[in-house]
């Protein structure tokens, strides 16, 4: 029962939408119609600047670290760990305070990994880094990290060195987070992905009028702007 519970507090507490509510009472912004779609830090940065992506990165990290101190509270045990470590990532994603367009949970499930297996979440932070550091491409650090969580996860069930709810909730909600990113991953193969430190593109609800004035543009003999996803 207290699994249970644990896991419901996690996804509530992961979908509480702080890069929305940001954008909204900050910017007077929608982020999720800017860049990526995503609430995250990375979008919030490239609508809002680093200093508020910073505020949004540091809450919802410690969304991830609330949900395991609350099952822990609850005695909820390794299940409960587990359940709340994955929800607080599957809240954050999907929030039901937000439409259910929220981020990739890569911050979220930061915090979570931090408490359960510290060790792993300082090997995704570093191959984070590291893959940022030489592409920039920050989608590439964020699917690379989460790889080393679900293949540890997954070695983890297949030779029994951690408990089974902990290798299953690494390699689950490492899964979650390498599925947001799948759009990410399409255009880093079609090599169209934003690098960080690039311009935002314009806002999602400017593509009907920036198609019209592309259309009167080539109707005049101008040739108009392309546009550039991130």
């Amino acid at each position: 029962m207290s699994a249970a519970l644990a896991a419901v507090l996690a996804y509530l507490l992961g979908a509480f939408p702080t890069g929305y509510l940001v954008g909204r009472f900050v910017g007077r912004v929608d982020v999720r119609e800017h860049g990526s779609g995503s609430t995250g830090a990375t979008n919030v940065a490239r609508t809002l600047g680093i200093g508020w992506a910073a505020g949004v990165m540091a809450v919802d990290v410690g969304k991830g670290v609330l949900a395991v101190v609350l099952a822990r509270a609850l005695g909820a045990g390794a299940l409960g760990e587990a359940l709340a470590g994955l929800m607080v990532v599957v809240g954050h994603s999907w929030p039901v305070f937000a439409g259910f367009k929220g981020g990739r949970g890569v911050a979220t499930g930061l915090g979570g990994l931090l408490l359960i297996a510290a060790p792993v979440a300082g090997a995704g932070v570093a191959m984070w880094l590291a893959a940022v550091a030489l592409t920039r491409y920050v989608s590439l650090g964020s699917t690379l990290g989460a790889g080393i969580a679900l293949g540890v996860g997954v070695l983890s069930l297949a030779t029994g060195t951690r408990p089974w709810e902990i290798g299953a909730y690494m390699a689950l909600a490492s899964a979650v987070v390498i599925l947001r990113h799948r759009e990410n991953i399409g255009r880093l193969l079609a090599g169209t992905e934003r690098k960080l430190g690039q311009p935002p593109e314009p806002s999602r609800s400017s593509t009907p009028a920036n198609s019209g004035a592309g259309a009167t543009a080539k109707a005049d003999g101008r040739q108009p702007q392309q546009t550039v996803r991130e």
